[in-house]
């Protein structure tokens, strides 16, 4: 059963009862009446080919006020709205939908969205965390661009990801159930800092999303997972640090983020560097700020970082896989695969992921565009779209990498 309630991402929610639909599910819809002002009636009965009504005085002989969530094997609320999750946590059951979640003993999933404020509340908050108590879970949200031009946390997550969230928490994954299960993998996220003194730093906008994802993802599908986060912020982390299958260690510059990675790849079967490590760091640090009453500061003197995924594949084991990231900025297509073929060959890595980067790509982004190059310069696998869709596209090249 997919619940819908009155925000503008509902239109999102119409993919997400598609996509069950196309994998073979019977999906019944229960909107809200606030709901059916985003999307009506028509849209929901056609692609869900089930009747769709708000109200609990219609089918009444069949009870379908709790049959509903009686029959359900799997309720999912997208978008969970602020007011909807108070109710949720109140246990007011004042239409169908309200009913239908307090009768079903199916596992719960609802993916909030609203704007930021609304979601830092501590109301919200509070609310939230009394249904996680109650094992429910919280897919989402998204940290992206919001309605009216705002942005920050509140987006809700791609259909695909709720999707994913969805089968975990009734204990499969669709095609991909278990598929890495017995493996141990070692992912770094984030991007790291080099001092210049006790205020500065030289760093990246990396925001360590695609990273985090990609640890998800693992957990997910089975594998043990330590994740080396280098300066990523708490909410991007959290769904990482709630998963039992996701130790979080954390990390700051490039030596730190060598000797973490390092210390996980030596029981690690795969290790996927995604971090966006500084290429150089000041080969001074000043031990108090540097002020211009000092003198202006004209000229920082750089040395280079050592190389860490470099290191690591020359010093992987016999059925190790080493995976590496590199974000370019290439002239076209062509010169995006010479680059990054020229790259995983010299670095040694087995395969290689490559995304285009740019001043509004890539970075500090909710979405993705990669491709992963395997050992003879191929393109093993091209994905587009949120960032888990992508790291599941990696995992998947992965495990065809190992055979």
């Amino acid at each position: 059963m997919v619940g819908v309630t009155g925000g503008i991402a509902a239109y999102k929610t119409v993919h997400l009862v598609r996509m069950l639909i196309k994998e073979g599910h019977d999906v019944t819809v229960v909107p809200t009446a606030d709901a059916l002002r985003f999307v009506g009636v028509p849209t929901w009965e056609s692609i869900s080919r089930n009747p769709v009504t708000t109200s609990v005085h219609e089918d009444v002989a069949q009870v379908r006020h709790v049959a509903l969530g009686q029959r359900a094997e799997l309720v999912i609320v997208a978008p969970a709205t602020a007011n909807t999750i108070a109710k949720m946590a109140a246990g007011l059951a004042d239409d169908l939908l309200g009913t239908t979640l307090l009768a079903t003993t199916a596992p719960v999933v609802i993916a909030p969205a609203m704007h930021t404020e609304m979601w830092r509340h501590p109301a919200t908050q509070a609310n939230v965390a009394a249904l996680r108590d109650r094992g429910v879970t919280i897919a989402g949200p998204a940290d992206g661009e919001l309605t009216g031009g705002d942005s920050g946390p509140g987006r809700m997550l791609e259909p695909e990801d709720i999707i994913a969230q969805a089968f975990t928490a009734i204990g499969r994954s669709g095609d991909r159930a278990g598929d890495l299960a017995g493996l141990r993998v070692a992912v770094s996220a984030g991007g790291t800092r080099e001092p210049i003194d006790p205020v500065r730093f030289l760093g990246n906008r990396s925001s360590g999303r695609q990273g985090v994802a990609l640890a998800l993802a693992a957990a997910d599908r089975g594998a043990e997972v330590a994740l080396v986060a280098a300066h990523v912020e708490t909410r991007v982390l959290e769904d990482a640090v709630r998963h039992p299958l996701v130790r979080i260690e954390h990390a700051g510059t490039a030596a730190e983020l060598g000797e973490a990675m390092r210390r996980e790849s030596a029981e690690a079967d795969v290790v996927v560097m995604a971090a966006a490590v500084a290429d150089y760091r000041p080969a001074q640090v000043a031990e108090a700020k540097l002020t211009k009453e000092a003198g202006p500061l004209t000229r920082i003197e750089l040395v280079e970082n050592d190389d860490i995924v470099a290191g690591l594949a020359a010093a992987r084991r016999p059925g190790q896989t080493i995976v590496a990231f590199a974000a370019e900025t290439p002239a076209d297509e062509d010169d995006l695969l010479d680059r990054t073929r020229r790259k995983r060959e010299r670095k040694g890595v087995d395969l290689l992921v490559v995304n285009e980067v740019g001043w509004e790509l890539g970075f500090e982004s909710a979405d993705n565009t990669a491709q992963v190059i395997g050992g003879r310069g191929d393109v093993l696998a091209r994905a587009s779209g949120s960032k888990r869709a992508v790291a599941d596209a990696v995992w998947d090249a992965v495990i065809a990498a190992r055979g």
